[in-house]
Order: C-alpha cells, then sequence, then structure tokens
C-alpha cells in the first residue's frame, strides 16, 4: 500500500471510526473526555493535519453531538473505516501488530508534541485497521516513561511510539532487553541516547554527540529515531515577527532541553537577521520555565514583561503557552505558538488574533510516513538503527517543509507578506541564509539587546 493510498482513507473517517473511539479504554475516561479529545482532534492538527481529515467534520460532529457517548477508549477496532469516495488498495501487514504510545508526563491534549503524534497514532491506526492504545506514566522521570512502556510490551504491543527527548533513558533500558519489539522515537537525537549509555559503561559524557560513537554503546537494531530542525522554523518566527513590526520580544522555553534550545536558538537568529535588515534595535528576554505546563508562577513573570512593555512572546514548551496566553490576554499582549499551528487553540481560548505566528514541526506527517512503511509497507529494515533528521523539502510548495510557519494564519502584513516568506525559504534551502544549529552557547548578535533570566523553576 502506498503512503498517498493510506492517507486517502485516513482523510475518509466515517462514522464507524468515531464509534471506535467512544469505547472504553480507562475507568477515569469519561463521555466527556471524548468529546473534548475529539473536538480537539479535529481544531489542533493545524495545516499538516487538517488536510487528511477536512472532509468528514461535519458528519464527526454531528454523530458525536446527537449519539449516547461511551466512555472513551484509545484501543482501536479492527474494523477499518469505510472510505465515502474511493477505497484504497490496503495490503494487509505481513505480521500482527499493535501500536502504542507512551507519553512524557504530559497529556495527549497539550497543544504540543504528545497531542501531534497521539493524533498521527489514532488517524494512521484507524485508517488501517491496527490496535492502537496510548499509556501515560505516573511520575515524570525515566522509572515512571520506563514502567509504561514494559506495561505496553507486557499487553501485547509490539510498536512502541515515544515522544520526545526524555526518552532517550529509557530506549537505553528497553530496547535492548526487548529485541522483538520495534521503537520509533520522535525528537530522540543522538546526544539523547549518548547521555545514558556513556554513563552506564562507565565514562564520562561531554554533552558533545560528535565526539561519540553512538553504536560502541548502544545497539539500535530495533531502534528508528526522527528529529527536526527545530532552530530553521525557529528562526522563521524570530525573523517574521519583527519584519512584522515587532520590536520587544520574549522567548519562554520548558525545559532547557536541546530541542527547545533549538526552537529559542533559532528565534534570536532569526529576529537578529531582520533587525539587521530593517536597521532597527530589539529588545529580547529569554527564559525557561522549567517544566512544560504553565502555573500561577509562570504566568506571573510573563505578566511582569507584557506590563514592562513586551509585545510578542514565543512559548516554546508544551503547556506553558497557557500562562504566556493568560498574560497576554490581559493586556492585549501577542503569542507565537511551537510545534504545530496553535493559532486555533490560543485564540479560541484566550482570544482572536492572540496568536502571531507558530513555529511548526512535521511530526503528524512524518509518523504516519513511518508507520505506513514499516508496517503496511514491511519496510523495517530502512529505518532500523537510523536517526533521521527533518528539515526543508525540495518544494515550492510552502506548506510541504517539515519545519514552517502557517501560511494560512500567520498575521501577514505589509513588512512580511506571503510573497516574502516564500522568498525566505528559497534563500534557507538555497543556503543563501543559513542557521546555526550550535546549541553550545546563546548565538552572538549585533541588533538584539538581549536578557537572559535563567529558569524560573530550577532544572
Amino acid at each position: 500500500m502506498r503512503a498517498e493510498d493510506l492517507l486517502d482513507a485516513i482523510g475518509n473517517i466515517d462514522d464507524d471510526l468515531i464509534e471506535n473511539t467512544q469505547k472504553e479504554t480507562k475507568k477515569s475516561h469519561t463521555h466527556w473526555f471524548s468529546l473534548a479529545a475529539t473536538f480537539l482532534l479535529v481544531i489542533g492538527l493545524g495545516s499538516f493535519g487538517w488536510k487528511y481529515l477536512q472532509a468528514p467534520i461535519h458528519n464527526m460532529f454531528c454523530t458525536l453531538m446527537t449519539s449516547e457517548v461511551e466512555p472513551t477508549t484509545a484501543t482501536q477496532s479492527d474494523n477499518q473505516s469505510e472510505p465515502t469516495t474511493t477505497e484504497p488498495s490496503v495490503t494487509a501487514p505481513t505480521m500482527e501488530y499493535k501500536v502504542a504510545m507512551v507519553t512524557d508526563y504530559g497529556d495527549i491534549t497539550d497543544q504540543s508534541f504528545n497531542q501531534t503524534t497521539y493524533e498521527a497514532c489514532v488517524a494512521f491506526t484507524n485508517a488501517a485497521g491496527i490496535d492502537f492504545q496510548y499509556y501515560k506514566p505516573q511520575t515524570n522521570d525515566t522509572a515512571g516513561r520506563i514502567a509504561m512502556t514494559e506495561l505496553a510490551i507486557a499487553e501485547g504491543h509490539n510498536i512502541i511510539v515515544m515522544p520526545g527527548s526524555t526518552f532517550g533513558a529509557t530506549l537505553v533500558d528497553v530496547a535492548p532487553r526487548y529485541p522483538d519489539v520495534k521503537f520509533i522515537a520522535t525528537d530522540v537525537a543522538k546526544g539523547d541516547l549518548l547521555e545514558t549509555a556513556v554513563t552506564l559503561s562507565g565514562k564520562s559524557y561531554d554533552n558533545n554527540p560528535e565526539n561519540w560513537n553512538l553504536s560502541s554503546y548502544f545497539d539500535m537494531s530495533n531502534v528508528y529515531c526522527a528529529t527536526f530542525e527545530e532552530e530553521v522554523c525557529g528562526y522563521m518566527v524570530g525573523y517574521a515577527v519583527v519584519k512584522l513590526g515587532y520590536t520587544k520580544l520574549g522567548f519562554i522555553g520548558g525545559m532547557e532541553t536541546p530541542i527547545v534550545q533549538r526552537f529559542g536558538y533559532g528565534y534570536v537568529q532569526g529576529a537578529d537577521d531582520a533587525a539587521g535588515e530593517l536597521g532597527i534595535k530589539v529588545d529580547l528576554k529569554y527564559i525557561y520555565s522549567g517544566q512544560f505546563y504553565g502555573d500561577a508562577d509562570i504566568t506571573a513573570v510573563m505578566d511582569t514583561w507584557y506590563a514592562d512593555g513586551t509585545q510578542a512572546v514565543f512559548a516554546c514548551g508544551g503547556g506553558v503557552y497557557t500562562s504566556v496566553a493568560e498574560a497576554a490576554q490581559k493586556v492585549g499582549g501577542k503569542v507565537i505558538g511551537a510545534e504545530r499551528d496553535q493559532s486555533q487553540i490560543i485564540d479560541g481560548l484566550y482570544g482572536e488574533g492572540i496568536t502571531i505566528t507558530s513555529a511548526m514541526k512535521g511530526i503528524y506527517p512524518a509518523l504516519i510516513d513511518t508507520l505506513t512503511d514499516v508496517i503496511i509497507n514491511d519496510n523495517w529494515a530502512d529505518y532500523a538503527g537510523q536517526i533521521r533528521s527533518f528539515g526543508l523539502v525540495d518544494s515550492t510548495d510552502p506548506e510541504a517543509h517539515y519545519v514552517q510557519i502557517p501560511y494560512q494564519t500567520t498575521q501577514w502584513n505589509e513588512g512580511f507578506t506571503q510573497e516574502e516568506y516564500r522568498a525566505l525559504l528559497e534563500n534557507l534551502s538555497s543556503g543563501h541564509v543559513t542557521v546555526s544549529e550550535d546549541i553550545s552557547q546563546m548565538p552572538a548578535t549585533s541588533h538584539i539587546t538581549l536578557q537572559y533570566f535563567g529558569s524560573i523553576k530550577g532544572q
């Protein structure tokens, strides 16, 4: 089965799929969660996933709102939904697969990487007629993630999907002990694996992955990792907001992980380049929250930033955006989203027009493509042992890239138009404009006054 065929099936979700998503999986799930999860699935996908699900939206909501709703399940039925147009030629997998996703401590409604990963898994497994279950760790540590991974395997799942760099240590622990299980991890890079693997060997890791041969410390024969060039989409939003007229900016990351740093350091570089082109100076406050969710302490810090004149803050760290948007709402400030197009959720909850743009990365299409090739095409051999990086692609379509800003919902104006964004994409693709991925130190700037505030919670 071709990836295009499976995506056709994903885009033709019918009433059977809706009924499947209403069955019981955990006693704590209620029918209210079912409605909320379905609603977020529809409105939160952004340009990467929206095009696959647009056709059936009307039927989905009519069914959910008028039917007797059963408690939600994350386990999918073996029955494949029938497309409403042409039926794809679905080839059955050569072996029986059961897919599980283990979240980090965040939830599948975080409007960030956990939710995007969950939505991709649900869309694929429903279209392919494959069992699926997600598991949320009880504790925010490696022990908790290992426990949920082991539970998923004990319950018969043989493909485990893991979102986020925190799974590096989990993979080093579980992958060698379960050689018959395939592990697919997003946002887990070489350094995330080496940090634990080298330490377990009795050596001291120097935080420079280029100094180490990963295969000497960790067997990746049943592991595949997909990473993304966050520094590039971070650059895009930094460049865009300055061109759009904002000169007092902020950045708040979640944990100070390499992924979040690449977002932030790219943002600084983009804002600096745009300021240089315009011949202006930009003020930029930079901080980490120390966690991937918002709370009163983080909101209080954001209140002081906006009160001090900050116009827009790039919120990059799972649910941290809630604190930023709450503070922005009080004073008419602006927010920049991360991971996916967050304009619908942020504007819907905190006020129309509050989101300028978002730094998006294509976890959704990358994961669906991988699952299709591994399960439907029986092509694990091309993925085992690989760490692949996704970024710009060879395309004139601005929405085809794995890193981008939303073409439809960015608040374009005469300072930065869609045509100028296309030109930026061309310059980035050709190498005329380069973005450093180095996170060993904050990027040097010539046109930004940068204030670094460390971490709110400590790490």
